[in-house]
């Protein structure tokens, strides 16, 4: 009976490359009114919001880039990226960059995103932890990884390598750019 407990404990382990997000510490952020976190493994540094250059032909989620120590980092708006209304900037907008990898060829890549205000970083235990919900949230259920229970409220817990796919945004800015000059054809055309 002891082995098949020890297994049943170790599963949340094994599932969370997959689906279920591990225990560990988290930082909290605020974005629309909900609460979000992300593995602070992830978390390079915060930063106050400013000096985005917009770039043209991104896609809308995509903001534009900072200038972070000499190195090029986009910054991605996440309520966009959720297919909500862009972020409104405010007092307490912040910008988290986050380190991702590149799967494609393993490849390190910063990249900000945009949050109304970040709270603080909290640990959160498997016993706290449930499977992400297949459906009412408003945001994709792939890029959930779990949901915490702190204090009688629901942390979203993001699966920043769904998220923030380098693969899946580059191949959405593509679209949005071969859309474009399909467009300015028509246009150019009449």
């Amino acid at each position: 009976m002891t082995a098949i407990a020890n297994t049943t404990e170790q599963l949340p382990a094994v599932m969370a490359d997959k689906t279920l997000a591990g225990a560990g510490q988290y930082l909290t952020f605020v974005l629309g009114g909900e609460l979000y976190a992300l593995g602070i493994l992830n978390i390079k540094e915060i930063i106050e919001f400013g000096n985005v250059t917009e770039v043209p032909m991104m896609p809308a989620f995509v903001r534009g880039v900072i200038n972070l120590r000499g190195s090029v980092v986009p910054v991605v708006d996440l309520m966009a990226r959720f297919g909500k209304d862009a972020t409104q900037i405010a007092k307490r907008t912040g910008i988290v960059i986050v380190e991702t990898t590149d799967k494609s060829d393993d490849k390190q890549q910063d990249i900000g995103i945009i949050v109304d205000a970040v709270n603080e970083v909290i640990d959160i235990g498997h016993q706290d932890i449930e499977p992400p919900p297949s459906f009412g949230t408003g945001i994709r259920p792939d890029f959930i990884s779990g949901m915490a229970k702190r204090n009688d409220r629901f942390i979203i817990l993001l699966n920043v390598d769904k998220v923030l796919s380098v693969d899946e945004m580059a191949e959405l800015s593509k679209t949005a750019s071969e859309n474009r000059k399909l467009l300015g054809l028509e246009h150019n055309g009449e």
